[in-house]
């Protein structure tokens, strides 16, 4: 699907019931996505699932009360909001915000939070209405995640039933999951199936009243979340198995041998506890130091030709006069008056908010500026967001300018990790539309709508789930792998060498070396070879979760390849749908949950 569909200029787009679909869609599924972030550092594009659940909705409505047809392109604009109000966690909800209210006590209310994260989201929406017209009409890249969108809405409007039944599969695995949460959490908790295997642990150690260490201790136990059986299915099976081999490694390894060497405190543990949050302290330095390596070698791969193409690249109509515009683009009075005032708005808030110096806050804009724009291109060639590399880059870049300073290193990177969250989620939204024939104009303003809808709905949702984030954090109920990794390169450049526990180091010398040789190893060979090489930066993330949250995701990765291999024909039309189901329903509930307990104390 790679031909372009003129701009319809007959059917409904930007109605008022469009908008309000949307919004009310991404305010239910934006808390998905912070769950889920806290919970393994992962989230889930909304799209489809948005344009699915709008067409089962006002589907029926048209069948009861004979409401007018639900379009194909008030759906587009129904989606492009859902998206980006779902994708506000890259604007630093789920990473550096908590890692600075870990490190220094700093939260900011829900107002000043919104008022942050719209900022940040709002450079990334500039960026890609000036990178429309180069990256996806003039190089016409694929945009993975904006075609499949695209394919689906034309397929569920080509055959309704079929978008009816994906919506049945959706919901029943939604409420199944929700309802197992649920009563979990307010009825009788469902026991992790542990495993009993132990093995003595050395002789001077026995003091503290521990004498063995079982695999239940170290998080061997089978955990009963349909959400991790649902992210499984969704990050396929190289993913599944690079995240058993790191919590082997991790936890089956590396862990009990730094428990013999008495570098791991145990005077707080408890012979029949889970030890995650006393281990992870120790286990985060060499999986953070992997991620990172990996991300940036990746990254490094990935911008020769990326650059290449941008300095070759024949200039866009907004920055050539004599190129005609196009009516439906963003006008480029329009276009500059937001590039201004998003430059203005990002540096007004990391003063305001941050006493970050006006120098450094201009930079952290600017930077966030080029770096976008190697994001979206990465994004647009492969479908990955290298969010996190981004962040790196400017965290890296301030650590050396600006050393010990916290704030700076995290608020600036955040700058830079939201600009390119935003700026790829809308460049794939345009991406569906330039498919299927609509407006970019009404796309950007639905993009900012649901970014506002994300900034009020994810702020809330942050702050009532993470009240108290150092207390919270970090441990075996909130991993918040995002957050440990921008804490460990925050607290590096603070504290240098002082920051790391006994013994990690050794581990770091190895951990760098080792993700860096997997990715290069990986773009070196042959793609059917490459293709078992396991991923580096999700063997780094097996270190920084509890190993039952790692052996969930393998199972569901593991389901998924059994189900597409003996049904196929089945699997194809409903694994995603029935995933996307597991993992809405659980964190809904799991949202939900907490909300009931809070009420119950008020």
């Amino acid at each position: 699907m790679s031909s372009f569909s003129p701009p319809n200029t007959t059917d409904p787009q930007f109605t008022l019931r469009a908008i309000a679909t949307g919004m009310v869609l991404g305010a239910i599924l934006t808390p998905c996505n912070i769950y889920s972030g806290l919970k393994i550092g992962w989230t889930f594009n909304m799209s489809i699932t948005a344009a699915l659940l709008s067409f089962a909705f006002w589907k029926v409505l048209e069948t009861t009360s004979h409401s007018h047809p639900w379009g194909l392109l008030e759906n587009n604009i129904n989606q492009t909001t859902a998206s980006s109000a779902a994708s506000i966690i890259s604007s630093g909800l789920v990473a550096p915000i908590p890692a600075l209210a870990m490190l220094t006590g700093e939260k900011l209310s829900w107002s000043l939070l919104t008022v942050w994260v719209f900022s940040v989201s709002l450079i990334g929406i500039v960026v890609a209405v000036g990178l429309r017209q180069q990256m996806l009409v003039r190089d016409q890249l694929p945009f993975p995640a904006g075609i499949a969108t695209a394919e689906t809405v034309k397929e569920i409007y080509g055959k309704g039933g079929e978008a009816l039944a994906r919506v049945k599969v959706l919901l029943t695995a939604a409420g199944v999951a929700g309802f197992l949460k649920l009563f979990n959490d307010a009825f009788v908790t469902i026991p992790k199936l542990a495993l009993n295997w132990t093995w003595t642990i050395r002789e001077t150690l026995r003091p503290t009243g521990i004498s063995s260490v079982s695999l239940s201790n170290l998080g061997f136990i089978l955990d009963p979340s349909l959400l991790m059986i649902g992210f499984g299915a969704i990050i396929g099976i190289r993913a599944g198995l690079s995240l058993l081999l790191g919590t082997i490694l991790a936890w089956g390894v590396i862990g009990p041998w730094v428990l013999t060497q008495g570098w791991i405190p145990m005077e707080h543990l408890k012979p029949e506890d889970y030890w995650f949050g006393a281990m992870v302290e120790w286990l985060l330095w060499p999986g953070v130091t992997m991620m990172v390596m990996a991300s940036l070698t990746s990254f490094a791969l990935s911008l020769r030709p990326v650059l290449r193409r941008i300095l070759l690249a024949r200039p866009t109509s907004l920055s050539n006069p004599s190129v005609s515009q196009d009516p439906h683009e963003v006008p480029r009075r329009w276009f500059v008056i937001g590039l201004c005032g998003a430059l203005g708005f990002a540096v007004w808030t990391q003063v305001a908010f941050f006493s970050i110096s006006i120098f450094v806050a201009v930079l952290a804009v600017l930077l966030s500026f080029v770096l976008a724009i190697v994001a979206g291109r990465v994004s647009g060639e492969t479908g990955i967001t290298p969010i996190g590399a981004m962040g790196k880059v400017t965290q890296l870049t301030f650590g050396f300018l600006i050393p010990g300073n916290f704030t700076t290193n995290l608020m600036a990177a955040n700058v830079t990790g939201g600009a390119a969250g935003q700026c790829a989620d809308l460049l794939h939204d345009l991406k569906t539309g330039i498919l299927i024939g609509a407006s970019p104009r009404l796309q950007t303003l639905a993009q900012i709508f649901g970014v506002l809808t994300g900034s009020l709905v994810g702020s809330a949702v942050y702050l009532i789930l993470i009240p108290d984030p150092q207390a919270m954090l970090l441990t075996a109920e909130w991993p918040a792998p995002a957050v440990a990794t921008w804490k460990a390169v925050a607290e590096v450049f603070q504290q240098g060498i002082e920051a790391i526990p006994p013994g990690s180091l050794w581990a770091m010398g190895i951990a760098g070396p080792l993700g860096m040789g997997m990715v290069l190893l990986s773009h070196r060979l042959p793609g059917h070879i490459s293709r078992w090489i396991p991923s580096a930066s999700t063997m780094g993330l097996a270190f920084v979760i509890p190993a039952w949250n790692s052996l969930s995701l393998f199972i569901g990765a593991l389901l998924g390849v059994v189900l597409m291999k003996f049904a196929k024909t089945w699997a194809e039309r409903f694994v995603m749908a029935l995933a996307a189901g597991l993992v809405a329903g659980e964190s809904l509930a799991g949202v939900t949950g907490i909300l009931l307990k809070l009420f119950g104390h008020a």
